[in-house]
């Protein structure tokens, strides 16, 4: 870990006490609004055009290669979150898949691990935070970066000082920084490019409950690692309770 983490676990703890109110998980909703509205702009007039240049010019194998390669530098992090989480297998997993990618799937560009039946733990300090007890707190949604909540906006400062293995490599050390930054762009924009069939999904008159409750509902999912609460089936209970 980078050394500003430790201070910034230590500024998390309050958190922990910040519960989160089932009944009105959006008490920011006014703002969060705006943010939404804001977003949407950015996304039409610029993220999606690109995005959608970007799926027109790369073929749909180079672009599969890319998205398996920046996938692949995320399994450090899925490492060092499954080991904060105490999930030590969920951590060897990682880190196997990051070694057989890295050398068999060269650099990472062909997800071998996956076709061997080796699938990918996704861990980030959000779901961290979690798993030791910090409350998720109000829903907020954030310029550029978007659906977030209060707890897992801190947790991507600590996703921000997750060591990359570019941190180790000392080819990467060599890369000037307009060439990391455009990495990092070439990411972002593959990422939006995956989304594009994902928008067919989205239903509903508001767009922005459809989005809240989705990111709200899929975060509750991963943190407890898929363990949940079914209304439903506690109704079934009550039922069954009857007299016959």
């Amino acid at each position: 870990m980078k050394p500003l983490l430790p201070l910034i676990l230590l500024l998390l703890l309050p958190l922990k006490g910040i519960a989160s109110d089932k009944a009105d998980p959006d008490p920011w909703e006014s703002f969060n609004r705006s943010m939404f509205t804001f977003n949407e702009w950015l996304d039409t007039y610029i993220a999606k055009p690109v995005a959608q240049g970007y799926r027109y010019v790369m073929p749909s194998v180079a672009d599969k290669g890319v998205t398996n390669f920046f996938s692949n530098l995320g399994e450090l992090e899925n490492t060092v979150n499954n080991l904060l989480q105490l999930k030590f297998e969920g951590a060897g997993v990682s880190i196997g898949r990051f070694a057989l990618n890295s050398t068999v799937g060269w650099f990472g560009l062909v997800d071998v691990a996956t076709h061997a039946g080796i699938y990918e733990r996704d861990e980030d300090f959000g779901q961290t935070l979690g798993y030791w007890g910090v409350s998720s707190g109000p829903y907020v949604m954030l310029p550029v970066f978007g659906p977030s909540t209060l707890r897992d906006t801190a947790g991507r400062v600590g996703d921000f000082y997750t060591p990359s293995p570019l941190d180790y490599d000392p080819m990467a050390e060599e890369l000037h920084p307009d060439t990391r930054m455009g990495m990092t762009g070439v990411n972002i924009v593959d990422k939006r490019a995956d989304l594009l069939a994902a928008e067919r999904v989205v239903f509903g008159d508001d767009k922005y409950i459809f989005i809240r409750d989705a990111y709200l509902q899929t975060r509750e999912f991963e943190v407890n690692d898929g363990v949940v609460s079914d209304p439903f089936a506690d109704s079934m209970d009550d039922f069954e309770d009857l007299p016959e």
